[in-house]
């Protein structure tokens, strides 16, 4: 026993020994006024020179190499208050105990900004700079495209839904009220960005006016996230009867879907909502004055809607973006639907043509093929989802195909022409040299969206714009008038609600409380909800190429989970990208049935500077889809262990033998 002990403690001496001359031992000084603390090192210093000698390989071996050391008594914080930490913090030997421990009396000033009460956007960036990733920008052909007019498509039918829909969003016989002397904010566009702008500005005091030409709530509500979700929980409803049987499950008889049913659910569920948003809200309970009627900017510090001047001191411009139109011959007159206008269709069409291969168009068309249309999908590539990780565009074209869906790869379109009583669409594409001539009951465009810049009298306010990427802004959202921000699809590559919510949280410290706040901070995640669905937030494996970062990656696929195979949702795969010989996450992508749900716990490691390997030690439930992300910890974890580390832990075992 005695000779077991005294080997452990010979092992450990010896490490503590190599530790000790790797580190730099010397009186320091801290705080306000001096103190002196004698031989000490600092834990950060002490960090860097295990990795630079080789005995520990990254960041985390250090600590927990250094924490060994520490609970073992060779060393100890000065005041014996931290763990071993990669920080400015002092540490001393107990062998240098004889000089005594001097109590820290650390003072200082504190700097309190106002901003500084509405949350904290904490910077997250790797060995690259920042890690968000690369998207490519607006179409070249975008300026050019036409745009639609939301007021011209408008809701239908106006059944009792709908009708409490715009009872909400836009009240028939809404009075806008008198301008006050003097705004502190006027937001135009109410939308998720300025919706968030004005109720999160009002709540802190501020005196607000939120400026609607169409409906509030904006895409979101209206013609985006919330009516395309109702639409893919039905689809996946009716492919979940249509596999029945893969499950033991037999269902006799005719099966078929309801389309007339599933957007009267839509509907429902969307006026269900609408208060949240609704004119009545803002106005009545979070003291906004709502104006209903197009803006337009008279001079630097000053709009005008319905015939009413107001002044503000400072404005924020949400007006977002619609469907752009390509300049495809006959489109012009031919009926076609974008995204802004197939919500309102009443019949399930049995052929359905999607021009646009992104995420909008691949929702729906998976969608409506599952519903029983026969769906055709034209790209002008040869894939589908082209700022995604190829592998996981390969799984969803695979899974829609599977479904029924056709795809018309490297389309050149040529017409689109309508029957003479328009009950028909024709369209003409070139695909490999070869022209076909499609016919369809209903034609979508979804080809990208156009920020909606025109008409808002940018000029006369100083705002600098461009007609493909809306208004232009610096890292803080401003735009050349300092006095006016934007956010939201007008002024983002990122068009997703959850980037004009955050988006807005930061005009409002910066634009109110003198924040300084960058939306290149922002960690954004994002998700494609077709099924599979594909998620993903940071940096992809091209920009890790690009920026010359060197990286591993770890991957989990699904029919390697126990919970994916026994809910027979093998398809798909967690994939996650560290900094080589580094815990730290640079990027990940997920593809699976819940994915939009799993990358948040990814988002938070992310934010919160965890590494990979402390994700292994977080408690999963079993069994989940989500043990696939603690897996790859565990994969991170093995791969990670010092020849130093082995030693120590091989002649730990060896004593307890």
């Amino acid at each position: 026993m005695d000779e077991k002990v005294c080997l452990t403690e010979t092992d450990l001496a010896g490490l503590g020994n190599v530790f000790r001359a790797n580190v730099d031992i010397q009186d320091r000084k801290y705080g306000f006024p001096s103190k002196t603390y004698a031989r000490c090192f600092v834990g950060e210093e002490a960090v860097q020179k295990l990795m630079e000698s080789g005995l520990a390989s990254d960041e985390e071996d250090a600590i927990r190499l250094g924490n060994i050391l520490l609970e073992s008594g060779f060393f100890h914080h000065v005041q014996r208050a931290h763990v071993f930490k990669n920080e400015y913090l002092f540490y001393r030997f107990a062998s240098d105990e004889d000089h005594g421990r001097v109590p820290d009396q650390m003072a200082g000033m504190v700097s309190v900004k106002w901003s500084d009460f509405l949350g904290e956007l904490k910077a997250v960036r790797g060995a690259g700079g920042s890690l968000q990733a690369t998207v490519p920008g607006p179409d070249a052909d975008l300026a050019d495209m036409e745009q639609v007019d939301l007021e011209a498509v408008g809701i239908s039918p106006l059944d009792e839904y709908n009708a409490a829909l715009l009872d909400n969003v836009h009240p028939k016989e809404w009075q806008d009220p008198d301008p006050k002397s003097n705004y502190n904010l006027v937001v135009i566009g109410a939308g998720a960005g300025g919706l968030v702008t004005a109720a999160g500005a009002a709540g802190v005091g501020g005196q607000v006016a939120l400026i609607e030409s169409h409906l509030l709530g904006g895409d979101c509500l209206n013609v985006g996230c919330v009516p395309s979700k109702a639409l893919l929980r039905c689809a996946k409803a009716a492919a979940a009867v249509r596999d029945a049987h893969e499950y033991g499950v037999k269902i006799d008889g005719n099966v078929s879907v309801d389309f007339g049913f599933v957007m009267e659910r839509m509907r429902k569920l969307r006026a269900r909502i609408s208060p949240v948003d609704s004119a009545a809200r803002f106005s009545s309970q979070l003291g906004v004055d709502m104006f209903q009627g197009r803006a337009v900017f008279t001079g630097k510090n000053s709009v005008m809607v319905n015939g009413k001047t107001l002044k503000f001191a400072k404005a924020v411009i949400a007006t977002g973006g619609t469907a752009a139109i390509p300049k495809i011959p006959g489109l012009e007159v031919a009926r076609y639907q974008t995204n802004s206008s197939i919500f309102n269709i009443t019949e399930l069409p049995k052929r359905l043509g999607v021009i646009g291969a992104g995420p909008i168009g691949l929702e729906l068309a998976q969608a409506f093929q599952r519903f029983g249309s026969k769906v055709t999908v034209f790209s002008r590539s040869g894939t589908i989802l082209p700022k995604e990780d190829p592998e996981a565009a390969e799984l969803v074209k695979t899974s829609m195909i599977k479904d029924g869906v056709t795809f018309a790869f490297n389309s050149s379109y040529k017409w689109v022409k309508g029957t003479a009583d328009n009950e028909i669409i024709r369209v003409a594409v070139d695909i490999a040299g070869e022209e076909k001539i499609m016919e369809f009951d209903e034609l979508l465009i979804a080809t990208g969206r156009k920020p909606s810049v025109t008409g808002l009298g940018l000029e006369k306010a100083d705002v600098e714009f461009d007609l493909r990427k809306g208004v232009l802004v610096n890292d803080k959202l401003q735009t050349s008038n300092p006095n006016i921000y934007a956010v939201g699809d007008v002024a983002s590559k990122y068009q997703f609600t959850h980037m004009a919510d955050f988006m807005a949280r930061l005009v409002i410290k910066n634009a109110l409380f003198f924040g300084r706040d960058k939306v290149s901070d922002l960690l954004v995640p994002w998700a494609t909800y077709t099924d599979p669905e594909v998620a993903h937030v940071g940096l992809y494996e091209k920009d890790l190429d690009e920026r010359e970062i060197a990286y591993t990656t770890f991957k989990r696929e699904f029919s390697h989970v126990d919970r994916a195979i026994v809910d027979g949702e093998e398809q798909g795969y967690v994939k996650i990208h560290v900094a080589k010989g580094k815990g730290q996450i640079l990027g990940a992508t997920i593809v699976g049935s819940h994915a939009g749900d799993m990358i948040s716990e990814v988002s938070v490691a992310m934010q919160a500077g965890m590494g990979l390997g402390s994700l292994a030690s977080v408690i999963h439930p079993y069994p989940t889809a989500a043990e696939a992300i603690r897996q790859c910890g565990d994969a991170y974890n093995r791969e990670r262990l010092t020849p130093a580390v082995k030693g120590i832990f091989h002649n730990l075992m060896a004593l307890r033998r």
